[in-house]
């Protein structure tokens, strides 16, 4: 009898065993077709780009541009029509390097139809200027000018049967850089104009130092930027004769770093972030003064690891006193010169250029 209880004992928990399984069974059974349905059937999220803060920081802009258009309804690479499928010659400016190594990159990845090739000059160094005479002898297609044309150099398109136009996309800064030794408030621009014309020649004229200037630039017909603007009474003035010439402001930095009475003026975009040279402030006056950089200024000794960042903000209010245009030069003849110029001009004044451009560390045009 006892046995029989046991069995039946025995029989009755494997009983409640197996409902108790078989239940929760089904519930399982129900959470995970939940969970499928609501996968299935969930509401389609904007996706975020990973790549956004890298960006922001230099150092992934290509994938910043493409990923940001998934979710950009504005004009894009993609949208621009007329644009030639072939390969084409450009020159020009060094300020622009960050551009072209960033942005016409993405140009050619999303239309590959189209080719761009950076041509250096023969003679003299590489810069507005001599991009602007390549573009003038038929070297290259268009040409890319942190500077506006001279009535010179449309005198001689003129000449030849054509005209030259210039098409804004971008702006600049020009930053002044010394030595990071260098003790001065800042410099006002008439007083870098003197210093350029041999007016100006020891640092203590400016509230610095006794220390003899030592004046470094480009030779004016190769210059990247200009400090005497085409309505200016100093325009075509001759520079001191102490100024000493240098090929690129990457060759001007190095030089800057080993003279202490050293000055030397570039885009804005090409120097700020350097570590071997101090930016200055500059100004209409001497009270007006504005920072070419972001303030406050990283200490040298935190650089690279930090690095000074442009004060965009100023240069596109418009309250930093010497700005340079990003212009593309345009050989209006009619021909594949004129078609290629248009279209790559029209490439960076997308929706998507004209954020290509931002994040290359230049400001882009309202």
């Amino acid at each position: 009898m006892d046995n029989t209880n046991q069995r039946k004992a025995l029989i009755n928990s494997e009983i409640a065993l197996f409902l108790r399984g078989l239940i929760i069974g089904k519930v399982l059974t129900i959470i995970v077709i939940g969970g499928l349905l609501w996968w299935f059937l969930k509401p389609n999220l904007p996706r975020t780009s990973v790549n956004s803060s890298t960006a922001q920081n230099g150092k992934s802009v290509s994938n910043y541009v493409s990923n940001n258009n998934e979710s950009n309804n504005g004009s894009t690479f993609q949208t621009v029509a007329d644009v030639p499928p072939d390969s084409f010659n450009y020159g020009g400016s060094t300020a622009w390097a960050s551009i072209r190594q960033l942005v016409d990159s993405q140009i050619q990845s999303d239309r590959p139809e189209l080719q761009l090739h950076y041509v250096n000059p023969v003679n003299g160094s590489p810069g507005s200027s001599s991009g602007i005479r390549m573009l003038l002898d038929g070297k290259i297609d268009f040409a890319q000018s942190s500077r506006p044309l001279t009535g010179e150099e449309q005198a001689t398109a003129k000449e030849r049967g054509f005209t030259l136009e210039q098409r804004l996309v971008g702006r600049d800064g020009i930053a002044v850089v010394v030595n990071p030794s260098l003790n001065v408030p800042g410099l006002t621009v008439d007083q870098l104009q003197q210093i350029y014309l041999g007016k100006i020649t020891n640092w203590n004229q400016v509230g610095g130092p006794n220390l003899p200037i030592t004046a470094f630039s480009q030779r004016p017909e190769d210059a990247d930027t200009v400090i005497f603007p085409s309505n200016s009474d100093l325009k075509g003035q001759a520079l001191g004769s102490s100024v000493q010439y240098v090929y690129s402001a990457t060759e001007a930095v190095r030089q800057l770093s080993k003279t202490p009475g050293g000055v030397y003026y570039a885009s804005a975009r090409s120097v700020v972030f350097q570590c071997s040279v101090k930016a200055l402030p500059l100004g209409q006056t001497s009270g007006q003064l504005i920072t070419p950089y972001r303030e406050p200024m990283v200490p040298l000794e935190q650089c690279p690891r930090q690095r000074n960042q442009l004060n965009t903000e100023a240069i596109k209010n418009g309250s930093y006193p010497m700005i340079a245009n990003l212009f593309v030069i345009i050989k209006q003849n009619k021909g594949q010169e004129q078609q290629i110029g248009n279209a790559y001009a029209n490439l960076l004044l997308t929706d998507q250029g004209q954020k290509a451009i931002e994040h290359a560390g230049f400001v882009g045009v309202p």
